[in-house]
């Protein structure tokens, strides 16, 4: 990991970055170009990721977190082609964030199966989103939302297909949901939760698996995440040229929520 991370830094990490093969046949309503649009608030599913961005949060901002996003899984996907790994995993995924100019405190897990014993794992997330967001309700009110819609799609939408296929494998999963926000002095935050779930049993709809403390192990992490915006808008055009054979098969559009 690189302790000083400059736009040439991220310039050279992205360029060696290695990709997995573009997938194929991930649904019609994958295809469809998403609109990123500042005066809303709306949700991307990029692979295992969930992420909302609050209205005011700029087009480019919020293109270059779905990016940021994408780059990491698909570098975590390459590096450690054994997804039952998760934390090797997740090791890979916050480096790759941390040298495209994310400023990540602490990205340590720690277990909540405990807590969220006989709760569903959407039920859990909301746990965490209020603890870590109780201080912020219109950002907590976004992430209760998107968790609403989720519950009520129907699982064909192309979206639900490529959650539904990145976030289990076998007995276990991984997720994230992220929240973009503009800051003062046109700074923005993400609000960042990871969740990892290993289970004696395959998974299946894993928003909806019950979390139960004898079958299933359950892992957090929440942190706030600042952004280097010099950092991350030099490898914009690189990163998104990057990903161009990919957004496609990994990049889906909820409703907007508002």
């Amino acid at each position: 990991m690189r302790k000083n991370v400059t736009p040439i830094s991220a310039r050279e990490f992205v360029n060696a970055a290695k990709l997995p093969s573009p997938t194929r046949g991930v649904g019609e309503g994958s295809r469809e170009l998403i609109d990123f649009n500042a005066q809303k608030t709306q949700t991307m599913v990029v692979a295992s990721d969930v992420v909302s961005f609050v209205k005011g949060v700029s087009s480019e901002r919020r293109q270059d977190i779905v990016n940021s996003s994408l780059l990491a899984q698909l570098v975590a996907n390459k590096q450690v082609p054994d997804k039952t790994n998760v934390t090797q995993w997740y090791k890979t995924y916050f480096e790759v964030l941390q040298n495209i100019g994310w400023v990540i405190q602490d990205h340590s897990f720690s277990s909540y199966t405990e807590e969220a014993n006989g709760l569903e794992a959407h039920e859990a997330i909301l746990k965490v989103a209020g603890a870590f967001l109780g201080g912020a309700p219109a950002a907590l009110a976004i992430v209760m939302s998107t968790l609403e819609a989720l519950k009520s799609m129907d699982s064909s939408k192309p979206w639900m297909t490529i959650f539904d296929r990145e976030t289990k494998h076998a007995n276990t999963g991984h997720f994230q949901i992220a929240l973009a926000e503009q800051g003062d002095n046109d700074q923005f935050m993400v609000s960042l939760m990871a969740f990892s779930l290993k289970a004696q049993s395959s998974l299946t709809q894993i928003l909806f698996f019950k979390i139960r403390q004898d079958e299933v192990q359950l892992e957090k992490c929440a942190g706030k995440v600042t952004i280097n915006d010099e950092v991350l808008s030099s490898v914009r055009e690189q990163v998104k040229q990057k990903l161009a054979a990919h957004t496609s098969q990994y990049i889906a559009k909820l409703p907007d929520l508002g």
